[in-house]
């Protein structure tokens, strides 16, 4: 899966998992807002794998650049 998908599906269980947090605490229901700290702390797991892919793609372009000046 590539950077942006990582952080598309990353920003979706973020938003799920407040929404469910909110369901939760309207409904006075633990195991939603539960539910919710989990899949909101998924995406923000998946969101940062997003950026340490985006990073190491940025790294690898710029050595290959470099390299390529070199030669």
């Amino acid at each position: 899966m590539g950077s942006t998908a990582d952080k598309i599906k990353g920003a979706a269980n973020e938003a799920i998992g407040k929404a469910k947090q909110g369901v939760g605490e309207a409904t006075g229901s633990d195991q939603l807002k539960g539910e919710g700290a989990i899949q909101e702390a998924k995406g923000h797991g998946q969101k940062a794998v997003g950026n340490a892919k985006e990073a190491a793609k940025e790294a690898v372009n710029k050595a290959a650049e470099l390299a390529n000046r070199k030669l």
